[in-house]
């Protein structure tokens, strides 16, 4: 599709909007808006809009519609698949400006924020009025729209569910500038189609998210975390159905291999509490009294030491599962900081198959004479497998790389598991999509798109376009 370039009238309107300093064009705009946290696409915005309010979204994408101008939302710009990347050019709206915390109703249990508020402010905020927001991403800076947009899942997910699930409402400015107000406070809702659990997810292709309305829970009052060696992955791995059957629910189930680990250290210049084990797995379990949470631990305990697990730590204190959780949170940084350039692979298999899938990368590594590391949610089967191209040159790398993700995705479909678990398809998976997900699906997505977006103005070239 042609769209309209970018000129100093456009500009000038744009300006008239948002006001001069909130307006940049051309060589105005930091490189940093042209690709996302992995930095393998780029692309230019050819101008950078930082709106405040709704109405001047309103104002920017109504313009933009009605001159056939692409427009990219944007917020951190911590994505791993240029999802926020300007792949036509046009308008960027960096979202991120607009970020108050604009209402706590205990009552309802709810707070209603801006989309540039970061997860990390939004727990912070809520936890000092004894409150939680569960859904827990690795990536902390990351705003809210942008988890909202991606359905964001995290540690959490395990016991309290993904984004999709903590979202009550929403104020939407679809493409041709008009707001609408979707779901609210309200706990049920039949109401007609479900619009808001189409936007969650949709990475900013059927409208641009300008505030929120996320549901609450009352703070745990009592947490505690388990470190769980065993001698291998697949032992690991097979004794999660288990646990889960148990009933005692942890908050958090996470593997780890020993190799991620001591790159970890290595990064943070910190000693793990263990890094002897080839595998292991790392469990949270939270509760209102200490009883509550030890009931469920000693089950799970007993369970994963008849499973063969050879040992189990207990992180009571908070210092002890503050230096856990850390190594933990920074798995990504200290797998980028061992070579030149990654990419990422993070699909969803049955929980049953991740075993089966990391030994299959395992194999991939040996084939390929390729490194590859991996981490995850072993709890609901959410594999985060990075491939590393350390002193490959630009052609060995692309042609590796595009060989590898053939054969990972591929193999994630044979276990009749899902691209991707939580970070989206963007720009850099749509191929795989469209591989794994087949004509009809796409077809009744591209259909839902051309009716929030018939002139496909907006963040178009990703998911399924």
């Amino acid at each position: 599709m042609a769209y309209k370039k970018i000129n100093k009238k456009d500009v000038e309107i744009l300006r008239s909007i948002c006001g001069n300093d909130r307006v940049f064009y051309g060589d105005e705009i930091n490189e940093d808006f042209g690709r996302d946290e992995l930095a393998e696409i780029k692309r230019m915005p050819e101008v950078l809009v930082e709106p405040q309010c709704t109405k001047e979204v309103s104002k920017v994408m109504k313009y933009a519609y009605e001159n056939n101008i692409p427009i990219t939302p944007r917020g951190q710009g911590t994505g791993l698949v240029g999802g926020s990347v300007a792949i036509h050019g046009g308008i960027m709206l960096n979202m991120s400006k607009m970020n108050k915390i604009l209402e706590l109703d205990e009552e309802n249990l709810t707070l209603t924020v801006e989309p540039g508020v970061l997860l990390m402010e939004i727990s912070k905020f809520v936890e000092e009025h004894d409150l939680l927001y569960p859904p827990d991403p690795g990536e902390k800076s990351a705003t809210i729209a942008g988890n909202i947009n991606t359905n964001a899942g995290g540690m959490r997910a395990v016991k309290y569910g993904v984004t999709r699930d903590y979202v009550r409402g929403l104020e939407v400015v679809l493409p041709n500038g008009e707001i609408m107000e979707i779901g609210g406070k309200v706990v049920k809702n039949s109401s007609g189609y479900s619009f808001k659990d189409l936007i969650v997810g949709s990475e900013g292709t059927l409208g641009v998210v300008t505030k929120a309305i996320l549901r609450l829970v009352p703070l745990p009052k009592k947490t505690l975390s388990l470190l769980i060696p065993f001698k291998d992955l697949e032992t690991a791995i097979e004794t999660v159905p288990k646990i889960i059957k148990s009933k005692a629910i942890p908050t958090a189930i996470e593997f780890m291999v020993r190799d991620t680990i001591i790159a970890a250290e290595e990064f943070l210049g910190k000693q793990f509490p263990d890094n002897s084990s080839s595998a292991y797995l790392l469990l949270t379990f939270d509760g209102n009294s200490k009883e509550e949470v030890e009931r469920a631990y000693e089950t799970v305990a007993h369970i994963c030491l008849q499973e063969g697990a050879l040992d189990v730590y207990i992180s009571e204190t908070q210092e002890r599962q503050e230096a856990i959780w850390s190594a933990r949170g920074a798995f990504l940084e200290a797998i980028k900081a061992s070579t030149t350039e990654i990419d990422e692979c993070d699909v969803v298999v049955p929980r049953n198959k991740v075993a089966e899938f990391i030994k299959y990368t395992d194999e991939l590594q040996h084939q390929f004479n390729i490194r590859i590391r991996s981490f995850g949610h072993a709890g609901d089967g959410n594999l985060h497998v990075y491939i590393l191209r350390d002193d490959l040159s630009e052609e060995e790398w692309k042609n590796q790389l595009n060989e590898v993700m053939d054969c990972m995705y591929k193999r994630a479909k044979e276990l009749r598991g899902q691209v991707s678990g939580e970070h989206g398809i963007g720009f850099a998976k749509k191929n795989f999509l469209n591989d794994s997900l087949g004509g009809s699906y796409l077809e009744l997505m591209k259909g839902i798109k051309s009716v929030f977006d018939p002139k496909n103005i907006l963040n178009p070239g990703k998911v399924c376009q």
